[in-house]
């Protein structure tokens, strides 16, 4: 079976079928299942990594999630991530008609019909995306998040042979262009070590012949990489925060903490307790404000102001997500919003209106309004510092 997205490779007496395909274009999904029955392969890989994979067998996955757990586990960052790039794909997919990776569900399903073993052959999602938060810098991440959320305006006028042109790259690619300046570090990860991911458990699977779905954007890096050495535990293991984050927010909190003691000997406890009153009022206005522009419960507003001018100087606690779990126990999220997820995604007005994406993006805005304030906040006593002595 011949055509222009279907790639032949020989390794080590294997036969190695590459189909590329755009993630949510039709043809791509008819190809792939055309594929599989012509060539009769002995497995097929698909480009999806177990988590993945479960959700398309499980479409109720989202019932299950416990979102108080994901804020006190830190993870609002990376599901927030995740599901802003779902809602970039699924607005593509909408205007087709068709569900998102619709050619990988096919494969499987046609693989499974056959007897054919499946493979799931790429990395799990939530390493990727750690891995790409620990490399992000810190005012990269600053810049991601309203990018992505600004993107969702971005998809109204796609067409379908504009979606046939995404075989030219991967679609996560894509939607990070769409965010503005092309990251590079992201780009890293997302792309080239998958590419390295793919190469090796594709040249790896069981059998002769083996046929592979993947995004055609990973066609040219996955024959780059075949044959080569993948230290494979190496980019399958998340970092671990750099030196600088270990320490750098225990660091701040102590030279705060220097700084109202040194008011206090240099000028006076009245000087002191300004620059702690100042420090305060500031961080906590911010704050709130962040809290009462998400439209949250007043409880959650207060809370969040009164816990500003602790968590400031304190790195093991987050206003946001001091703000978060207050939220979620005001107003808990109904199996509704469980259920409308997948819809509420596509729309920025459906993430404002869903209460577990409100949550997500709740934690994200008080921690940045309240990091606004701190940086308000630091010339202020510095101010207070100078003038009493």
């Amino acid at each position: 079976m011949d055509h222009p997205n279907i790639h032949r490779l020989t390794w080590e007496g294997k036969e190695l079928v590459l189909v590329g395909t755009a993630h949510v274009s039709r043809e791509s999904a008819e190809l792939a299942e055309a594929v599989i029955a012509a060539e009769c392969p002995d497995a097929v890989c698909v480009e999806l990594c177990k988590s993945r994979y479960e959700a398309i067998k499980q479409r109720e996955k989202w019932q299950e999630m416990d979102i108080v757990k994901v804020i006190r586990e830190k993870r609002t960052s990376v599901l927030l991530f995740q599901l802003l790039l779902a809602s970039f794909q699924k607005k593509i997919a909408e205007k087709l008609g068709i569900t998102p990776g619709e050619e990988m569900i096919r494969a499987v399903a046609r693989a499974e019909e056959l007897g054919i073993a499946v493979v799931l052959a790429d990395r799990e999602i939530r390493i990727t995306l750690l891995r790409a938060w620990r490399k992000m810098g810190f005012w990269t991440k600053i810049r991601v998040l309203p990018e992505m959320i600004v993107s969702l305006f971005y998809t109204e006028d796609i067409t379908a042979e504009e979606v046939e042109k995404l075989k030219q790259q991967d679609v996560l690619e894509v939607a990070l262009q769409a965010f503005g300046e092309k990251l590079p570090t992201l780009k890293a990860t997302l792309i080239d070590e998958r590419d390295a991911y793919l190469s090796h458990t594709i040249s790896h699977a069981d059998g002769r012949k083996v046929v592979a779905i993947v995004g055609a954007g990973h066609i040219p890096g996955i024959k780059v990489n075949l044959g080569r050495s993948v230290d494979m535990e190496a980019i399958n293991t998340v970092p671990p925060p750099g030196i600088w984050a270990r320490y750098a927010g225990w660091g701040f909190s102590a030279a705060i903490v220097v700084l109202f003691i040194a008011g206090f000997f240099y000028s006076g406890g009245r000087t002191s307790m300004h620059m702690v009153a100042s420090w305060s009022a500031i961080t906590a206005a911010c704050a709130g404000l962040g809290a009462l522009m998400m439209l949250s419960h007043p409880l959650t507003i207060l809370a969040a102001a009164l816990s500003a001018p602790i968590a400031t100087i304190h790195p093991l606690v987050a206003t946001g997500w001091v703000a978060g779990l207050t939220e979620a126990s005001l107003r808990k999220p109904q199996v509704r919003d469980f259920l409308e997820l997948k819809d509420d995604i596509s729309s920025v007005r459906g993430f404002f209106r869903n209460k577990i994406t409100r949550l997500l993006i709740l934690v994200a805005f008080v921690n940045l309004t309240t990091m606004a304030g701190v940086l308000v906040a630091i010339p202020v006593i510095m101010k207070h510092f100078f003038a009493g002595g």
